[in-house]
């Protein structure tokens, strides 16, 4: 099994109906990227290509070819070839036109191993989907919008809300797992190693392609780019802002590249809404995605207030403890968000959350109350790409 034997002519050969986004009924629905995504991207791809040629012509001198900057301006049929690409229907995962031409003009795609990567990333679905079937037939979302599970103790409602949220988990970690799997088996989104791909960008340095099939085959390769689900890290990091990382992750690049870069404020808690509330727009009009995104920043600013006024005064082993408490809190945090973006009606979302007493909303106000009292400094996003708290020294991965 090789990559795609695509020549820089090919694009036609690619069509496909057109990425969509849904609405979330179906259970399988996974709110991927659609068209639009594509599109603003390749705008934003083209406008760096304008900017990078109006500098060259200003200075007089040319700098030699930028990492990631596309080699001209894609005619119409390219465009249409791009949007329609059948790699990446339906779940994703979000590609930009870089990568898309650098896999139709891969040199030596015949060199590009697919069929060891594909099983390494494949191998953890098939327990995925298992686990999806049996947590959601033993805790059947449907229950939460009958009348008798109200009836039910306190205790047995807060823990509801877990299952729910674990089958959804599965139920996304094998259709994303699957998405990766097909794009492994065209050779789709594989560059070197040492180009430092990220989930969504594609690579960070400059990597020359191979001069000969000799060093195609001897070059190891990663496929990092389409990458779109840790399912380690959603598990295991600490923090809100760190499952955001692990989660859906070539949009949340497209999300922070395009959207959260041109929110209209400074702060991190306020760009971080402004995403979301876009984010929840993106996938549709149920209040069940606002009122579950939109509680999203309160949680990244309670966490980030506490954590500066608190992690950083408390010895190591103190610190160990609080990353563990930090872990359960976040699990249950997503769990009670998950259950506005699955029951998705503004009344039956209330209901339940009302029936938990707004917990997660509650425990957030008075940790962000406690963080201010206490003098925790402003949240503010990562401008470096520092590895994120795990529970775990040394971490594992499905690969």
């Amino acid at each position: 099994m090789g990559g795609s034997s695509c020549g820089p002519r090919a694009h036609l050969v690619h069509l496909w109906p057109p990425h969509f986004a849904f609405s979330g009924h179906h259970p399988w629905d996974l709110g991927s990227h659609s068209g639009p995504a594509l599109l603003v991207s390749l705008a934003s791809e083209v406008q760096d290509l304008h900017v990078a040629q109006r500098k060259e012509m200003a200075s007089g001198f040319s700098k030699g070819p930028s990492v990631g900057l596309l080699p001209d301006v894609p005619s119409l049929m390219e465009t249409l070839s791009y949007s329609y690409c059948y790699v990446g229907i339906m779940t994703g995962p979000f590609f930009r036109y870089r990568t898309y031409l650098d896999w139709l003009e891969q040199p030596f795609p015949g060199a590009v191993p697919s069929l060891r990567p594909l099983l390494r990333r494949a191998w953890p679905a098939p327990l995925f989907g298992l686990l999806f079937l049996l947590s959601s037939h033993l805790f059947p979302l449907e229950a939460v919008r009958e009348d008798a599970f109200y009836a039910r103790p306190l205790p047995a409602r807060l823990f509801y809300m877990i299952p729910v949220f674990f089958a959804f988990r599965m139920r996304f970690y094998v259709a994303w797992i699957a998405a990766e799997c097909g794009c492994i088996a065209a050779g789709f989104g594989a560059y070197p190693v040492a180009a430092k791909a990220r989930a969504g960008g594609g690579p960070t340095l400059q990597c020359p392609p191979p001069s000969s099939r000799e060093k195609a085959a001897s070059t190891e390769y990663d496929y990092e780019t389409i990458r779109n689900i840790d399912c380690y890290g959603t598990d295991f990091c600490v923090s809100v802002r760190d499952g955001m990382r692990y989660w859906n992750m070539t949009v949340q690049w497209w999300l922070a590249q395009y959207i959260y870069k041109s929110a209209p404020a400074r702060s991190y808690v306020f760009r971080s809404a402004w995403t979301m509330l876009l984010s929840a727009y993106w996938h549709g009009l149920h209040p069940g995605y606002y009122l579950s995104f939109l509680t999203i920043p309160l949680c990244l600013a309670a966490e980030g207030r506490l954590e500066s006024a608190f992690r950083v005064r408390l010895s190591p082993r103190g610190q160990k403890a609080w990353d563990w408490v930090h872990w359960f809190l976040k699990m249950r945090a997503y769990d009670y968000m998950c259950m506005g973006f699955v029951l998705l009606s503004l009344g039956e979302t209330l209901r339940y959350w009302a029936s938990i007493y707004f917990c997660i909303h509650i425990l957030a106000l008075v940790a962000l109350g406690l963080g201010l009292a206490l003098g925790g400094g402003s949240p503010c996003r990562r401008k470096t790409a520092s590895p994120p708290t795990s529970l775990a020294s040394g971490k594992l991965r499905e690969e």
